[in-house]
């Protein structure tokens, strides 16, 4: 057995020190809160220099976030802890912490951790290909973020994290459409003040989509910008950039500085104990190169590497996974008894269902049927009382009108006999006038005159008597005969009542005071002013209006 040198065992007793002093000055922390202590801050600096002392310090600040009630601090270290797992593949230790992380910020309602916790949930279920699984988790977390967004209680740059994951996602599921989709939205949300992510991730991801579009030149500039701030702030991720890099240079056929970026990735890997679950995938593009430049030892080589540690990493007979899909095959076998049990019984329901279905069924088509029949009766009933009684009401109407024009008819006859009576009563008066006029003896002659004047007067009080009594049974007549024939003058409209009432022109003469000449100079007139033709009679035109 080869002895260890001193140079082997300087890292080792390093890492020892750091867990040591990490420790110590944690504890002393707890026991006095005024002594200083090694920042969260720090200890998550240690992530990449030296994963295990990392998982040892965030573990003491958990402890001690769990001792203090401290839910938050307990959340961050927990989810802490689940990145350095991730990235030395070991998905079961992140999985465990994330679920732990979980349920206290769902229990202390911390919306933003929950939306966190989500997305880093979804992303490692992207790392198995479990393409439904990672949307359904990673959508989840991007809607609880829309929501406190829409509420005002976030920024909106903080949709940038989610929506970058989403895009990675894609990314690394070789669907550059719908990664480009989502890298648009991170650049609309970006703010250099308020995302808690860098612009040089997305210009990482819109590199890998300049490849997909043969934009290499493009690529290469955004890959040369970004270098030089992932190798000061984040070195771990230079794994993925120097890896893509590789692409591009592998499209252009510079295989040379692909191989060489390639190796630069697997170096970064193993230096900074960073995205070793992305080195399969590496090794894989390795084989290929060394394949088109026809060095299949290397090609195979490198392909044995990657099947190898794909199988340390994915497979299911893997010593990290194992348990975990130990877990899963239980939980599926329970689930699968569950859902024989569920099945029998939805059987026996179902069967139940039908029964009761069918006489829903035969229920439904009687009501129907009663509902057609009750409604069709209904109707003709309705139909056959709304004709009985349009026919009642017309038989009304008809009654109403004969029973008008009887009336009209009547007071029509009376008022024919009333003028004859005047005309009589004119005639005598006539006489007498003359008489009076001619009379001798005792009367005086201013007398005679006085009686002559009274006697006129009192004809021209019988015609408005006459008129107004004619307007009241008449009611609308010099209405309509105004309406259509406007320029009729006031003697006109006086024959025309004359004319309705079926006078002779001998009667006309007399009632009007005229000469039979006269009514029919004036018949005449008022013809051409209806603009009657000869073969119509005045008479029954009048009678129409």
């Amino acid at each position: 057995m080869k002895k260890p040198t001193r140079q082997s065992l300087l890292p080792t007793l390093t890492s020892l020190w750091i867990l040591a002093c990490s420790f110590l000055l944690i504890k002393t922390a707890a026991a006095s809160p005024g002594q200083p202590e090694m920042s969260f801050a720090e200890a998550q600096n240690l992530r990449y220099s030296d994963p295990d002392s990392a998982i040892l310090v965030v573990g003491l600040f958990y402890e001690r976030a769990i001792a203090t009630a401290d839910t938050a601090l307990a959340i961050e270290s927990l989810m802490e802890l689940a990145w350095v797992y991730g990235h030395q593949a070991d998905y079961k230790q992140s999985y465990d912490r994330l679920w732990k992380a979980l349920l206290l910020a769902d229990h202390a309602k911390m919306e933003q951790r929950t939306a966190n916790i989500y997305r880093a949930i979804g992303r490692y279920y992207s790392f198995y290909n479990r393409r439904e699984k990672a949307m359904q988790y990673l959508k989840r977390s991007l809607s609880i973020k829309r929501n406190l967004v829409d509420k005002g209680e976030l920024n909106p740059s903080n949709l940038v994290q989610n929506y970058h994951a989403i895009c990675a996602t894609y990314r690394e599921m070789d669907e550059p459409e719908l990664s480009k989709v989502y890298l648009d939205s991170c650049f609309l949300y970006h703010s250099s003040t308020g995302s808690k992510i860098n612009r040089a991730f997305l210009e990482f991801e819109q590199a890998v989509i300049y490849n997909s579009e043969q934009r290499y030149d493009e690529a290469l500039a955004n890959f040369s910008r970004i270098l030089p701030w992932f190798a000061e702030t984040n070195p771990g991720y230079q794994v993925l950039v120097y890896t893509y890099l590789g692409d591009t240079h592998k499209f252009r056929q510079d295989f040379e500085k692909s191989e060489e970026c390639y190796q630069k990735a697997l170096s970064l890997s193993s230096t900074h104990n960073s995205h070793i679950d992305f080195t399969p995938l590496v090794h894989e593009r390795l084989a290929s190169l060394y394949f088109s430049n026809r060095e299949y030892l290397k090609a195979y080589s490198s392909l044995e590497t990657a099947k190898n540690l794909d199988a340390v990493f994915f497979d299911s007979r893997s010593e990290n996974n194992r348990p975990l899909l130990e877990i899963q095959d239980a939980f599926r076998t329970t689930k699968e008894e569950q859902e024989r049990m569920l099945k029998e019984r939805r059987l026996a329901e179902l069967e139940q269902e039908e029964k009761v279905r069918f006489l829903e069924r035969a229920l439904l088509l009687g009501c129907i049927a009663f509902l057609v029949l009750f409604g069709l009766l209904y109707f003709n009933h309705v139909r056959a009382k709304h004709r009985s009684e349009k026919l009642v009401i017309e038989r009304q109407r008809e009654l109403e009108v004969q029973k008008a024009n009887e009336i009209v008819e009547l007071k029509n006859k009376e008022l024919a006999t009333s003028a004859l009576k005047l005309i009589e009563k004119d005639a005598f008066m006539d006489r007498l006038k003359e008489q009076l006029s001619q009379g001798k003896g005792d009367v005086k002659r201013q007398e005679i005159k006085q009686i002559v004047r009274s006697i006129s007067n009192h004809n021209v009080e019988n015609w408005k008597e006459f008129e107004t009594r004619f307007v009241a049974v008449n009611e609308r007549f010099y209405e309509k005969l105004n309406h259509r024939f406007p320029k009729l003058t006031r003697g006109e409209l006086k024959l025309c009542a004359l004319v309705k009432l079926n006078f002779s022109s001998k009667e006309m003469s007399k009632l009007l005071g005229i000469s039979l000449e006269s009514v029919h100079t004036t018949r005449h007139r008022l013809r051409k002013k209806l603009n009657l033709s000869r073969d119509t009679n005045l008479t029954e035109f009048i009678a129409n209006v």
